[in-house]
């Protein structure tokens, strides 16, 4: 009926995060301390001394553990390797080595019963010294320990050893989301969006749970789309054109999956709610997806499937109850009743498109389509009268209101024309408003 040009709204989400963001400086340690008991039974270590030691540079640390043995520092240099050592009035010392920070990981430190002792870090460094011309690793056992000490330390040794590996393999992983999240977004405001989409693909093999990695592998896609879109419908070959928008409907739906799988990882994480300011970016991150998702569902809805129309609106709802923008939510409105329009939703369209006239009486665009929607419901309702008159109703509204450069014009004093010949429907006159002034 009418050529929509398709729009691209690009709106490069940020990443965000503590172990696995691009911008993160600091992040998170924390831990328990048990100490067990001659019955083989553990107890939390409470009121424990925590020293941690920066390795990489200079720099230490100091907290006591709570009444469950629980211990945090919070805004740790992400970058650093540090020692972390406990001490118990009634426990022998014991440290872990290799300790990250950021990493989401609950360190544990399990004490045995000693003379309360407290390690320096030259004794630390000079027992894994020792330890390591030993051929071991890892913290000091207490003197004549048992069989099952033993295996208790050597376990706590091997579960240290997979953290530090888990912590190598986190800060890989990182190193390669940076690098593609950066270069990503470099091609996509270059409007390269192959290798934009290559690059965030790179990304997520890397780390699959990357929210923003993810949005924005969204929007090139959903522009890409569009490139695709628009030149499948000039083209003058019939099979370029079939190619053409096949291409495009793969990546709207792709489009869609990426910012339903985005908004998935970004309402589960809940790491940020500690942090004000964090919290604001997850917020504004939460916001930029919920955008994208609506807007790449808009395409799929009306370009792949149709029969997908309610979770298109689903989506749409869902973020304009979060946008607080009066102009972005204004045009997002419009955008939902398009769809519904789109899509062959008549009655979900028109009573869309009266809401906003609820809120503004005079947007044309929601008379004339209100008027058109109308016009259709009438004629699939065995030539309905009364849909007829409040179809002529609206658009005369329209053209009484809208500028002749209106493309729609036209359009509109047609149906009424045919209106008034074919069906005998004339527009009624809508009483002039006035703002009459309290006595």
């Amino acid at each position: 009926m009418f050529l929509r040009y398709l729009v691209i709204n690009l709106a490069i989400v940020v990443m965000v995060g503590g172990a696995v963001g691009a911008k993160a400086q600091t992040g998170q340690l924390r831990g328990h301390v048990n100490i067990k008991q001659a019955d083989g039974t553990t107890v939390p270590a409470s009121e424990a001394v925590i020293d941690v030691y920066r390795t990489d540079l200079q720099g230490n640390y100091h907290t006591k553990t709570d009444k469950k043995g629980g211990f945090v520092f919070a805004g740790l240099p992400y970058v650093g390797t540090y020692i972390v050592a406990a001490s118990h009035p009634s426990a022998a010392p014991s440290w872990l080595p290799d300790v990250k920070a950021g990493r989401e990981i609950d360190y544990e430190i399990s004490l045995t019963p000693g003379d309360g002792k407290k390690l320096t870090l030259d004794q630390i460094k000079a027992a894994m010294a020792g330890a390591k011309s030993s051929g071991s690793t890892g913290s000091s056992p207490a003197k004549g320990e048992s069989a099952e000490d033993k295996a208790k330390r050597e376990e706590i040794l091997r579960k240290n050893a997979e953290i530090t590996e888990k912590n190598k393999k986190i800060e890989e992983s990182n190193t390669i989301v940076a690098r593609t999240f950066k270069s990503g977004n470099e091609a996509l405001l270059a409007k390269n969006y192959d290798e934009a989409i290559r690059l965030y693909d790179e990304g997520l093999a890397a780390d699959p749970e990357q929210a923003a990695l993810l949005t924005n592998k969204a929007l090139a896609l959903k522009a890409r789309g569009v490139d695709r879109y628009n030149a499948a419908i000039l083209s003058k070959d019939d099979a370029a054109k079939n190619s053409g928008l096949e291409a495009a409907k793969s990546d709207f739906k792709e489009a869609a999956m990426a910012t339903e799988k985005a908004l998935q990882v970004l309402k589960a994480d809940t790491t940020a709610a500690a942090d004000p300011a964090a919290q604001a970016r997850s917020n504004a991150n939460k916001l930029a997806t919920l955008s994208t998702r609506a807007e790449t569902m808009r395409l799929f809805v009306t370009k792949v499937d149709q029969s997908q129309v309610d979770a298109g609106y689903a989506a749409y709802q869902e973020y304009l109850a979060a946008e607080s923008d009066a102009t972005k939510k204004g045009k997002a409105q419009h955008d939902a009743a398009q769809m519904l329009f789109d899509a062959g939703a008549f009655e979900k369209a028109l009573a869309e498109y009266k809401k906003i006239l609820a809120q503004n009486p005079d947007d044309t665009d929601a008379l004339v389509k209100s008027g058109m929607l109308l016009f259709n419901i009438g004629a699939m309702n065995n030539n309905d009268k009364e849909k007829y008159q409040e179809a002529a109703n609206y658009l005369q509204q329209f053209v009484d209101k809208a500028p002749d450069t209106d493309k729609l014009k036209g359009d509109a004093k047609a149906i009424l024309e045919e209106l008034k010949n074919q069906q005998n429907v004339k527009a009624e006159k809508t009483p002039a408003r006035t703002n009459r002034r309290k006595p």
